[in-house]
């Protein structure tokens, strides 16, 4: 169930989604197959891929060395893998649940990452330092409303000459209805400040349910997205959409080497996808 229009002030919607993500942490210990991460070469195929994405704009095209903060970076299974593969890392998000997770993880695998809690939307006043890459990939920026706000936390973070990086699902395919036969449009692709509500015990992971059920997003068109981190001061380096997602959006996705894809004969229709990565000009 969703309704598309609905006034709602952040700090409401920040609660009512802060009890739906808690709820989500034990049922994504169990859906993640953390278990992999015992294996001291794996790296999820999400850090993977962006870490190919990312190797163009990188000393020595890698990591390695770099300090990195990851936004919200929920129970940490990305973030471990950014440190394996040797950066030093800083992981943010405003669920306490998330956090304890990520940290007894990272225990667990003898690996040294920082773990702050906040929203994203204060996370330059709540983490300590500047850093080499910004990174947040993933089911990310609809549940922010305020995406100046967000850009400006990213701008802040970076220091010059550092990158960021984000890749999410597209706003295309947001707009788009999940149960239906065809690509048959449903939602707004432009947001209007409003709040699209969301009732849904299911998550994007696995076949648990939550009992926090209701969640608040906000649709953000392309166009906006950009600009906002242009407005915060960054250069775009680089833009690419894609044809596949890390989670299956639709019952008709097919699961594909690389993530879950359309039906062959509509995979050149939408994008899934999108990658950014910027620059913070300076020396």
């Amino acid at each position: 169930m969703t309704d598309s229009h609905i006034d709602i002030g952040w700090e409401s919607a920040r609660a009512t989604n802060l009890e739906n993500w808690e709820d989500r942490v034990p049922l994504h210990e169990e859906a993640y197959a953390i278990g992999a991460l015992d294996d001291p070469d794996h790296l999820t195929r999400v850090v993977r891929t962006d870490l190919a994405a990312l190797a163009p704009f990188l000393p020595n095209a890698s990591i390695a060395g770099l300090d990195v903060c990851h936004l919200q970076c929920h129970i940490g299974t990305d973030t471990l893998s950014l440190v394996r593969a040797g950066a030093r890392v800083t992981g943010v998000d405003f669920s306490p649940g998330a956090l304890s997770s990520a940290a007894k993880l990272a225990e667990r695998l003898g690996l040294d990452a920082s773990w702050v809690e906040s929203d994203v939307l204060d996370a330059r006043a709540a983490v300590d330092g500047d850093f080499d890459l910004v990174y947040t990939s993933i089911g990310t920026i609809t549940w922010l409303p305020d995406l100046e706000r967000w850009a400006a936390q990213v701008a802040g973070l970076l220091r010059a000459g550092g990158v960021f990086y984000i890749r999410d699902g597209h706003p295309s395919l947001y707009s788009l209805d999940e149960n239906a036969d065809g690509l048959q449009l449903r939602y707004p692709y432009f947001g209007n400040g409003q709040a699209q509500l969301w009732d849904e015990e299911s998550t994007y992971a696995g076949d648990g349910k939550v009992a926090h059920s209701r969640t608040y997003q906000w649709a953000h068109p392309l166009s906006e997205i950009i600009n906002s981190l242009i407005g915060a001061g960054l250069q775009i380096l680089r833009l690419d959409e894609g044809r596949t997602l890390p989670w299956k959006f639709a019952p008709r996705m097919i699961e594909e080497a690389d993530g879950f894809a359309w039906p062959e004969s509509e995979r050149d229709l939408v994008p899934c996808t999108y990658t950014i990565v910027a620059l913070k000009a300076g020396k």
